[in-house]
This record gives C-alpha cells, structure tokens and sequence, in this order.
C-alpha cells in the first residue's frame, strides 16, 4: 500500500505577495487532485489567496478559522489538472 502525501504550508509569517509566491511553489510541486492544506492570517492572504486559487481553477474545501475567534485560518484546497 502506498503512503498517501500529505502537503502543507504555514503562511502565517508571510505577507502578500511571498503568500501567494509560497503557495504556488506548494502546488507546483503537487500531483493533480491532491490537496493541500494552507495555514494563513486574516486580512489581505485570506482575500487574496483563496480568490486567487479559484480564479486558477483550483478547489477550495474548506477555508475556516483555526479556533473561534482566530485570525489564522485553515485552508483545504485541490490542485486542479492543468495548473501551477
């Protein structure tokens, strides 16, 4: 049986544009249809990010805060075939 690859990515540090330039290099290097799993603040990532994933065609599944009240969010998205 083979181990399933799971993809992650902590932005919470980062600051538009390196978020999305982070996020793109993720999914670069992901296989079509897997998912990978986006760690990021409110504000501007969590705008432009999850817009800026379906715009390319990607899948959001999830996008929620981590905890009430949190500012770090967690989003849950599928690389689409054909895209970064």
């Amino acid at each position: 049986m083979m181990k399933k690859t799971e993809y992650s990515l902590d932005i919470t540090a980062d600051i538009c544009p390196i978020t999305m330039v982070k996020t793109k290099l993720l999914l670069e290097d992901m296989p079509v249809g897997e998912i990978a799993i986006i760690r990021l603040n409110s504000g501007e990532p969590l705008e432009n990010v999850p817009r800026t994933l379906r715009d390319q065609g990607h899948e959001v599944l999830e996008l929620e805060p981590e905890a009430k009240g949190s500012i770090v969010h967690r989003l849950v998205v599928k690389k689409a075939a054909g895209r970064f």
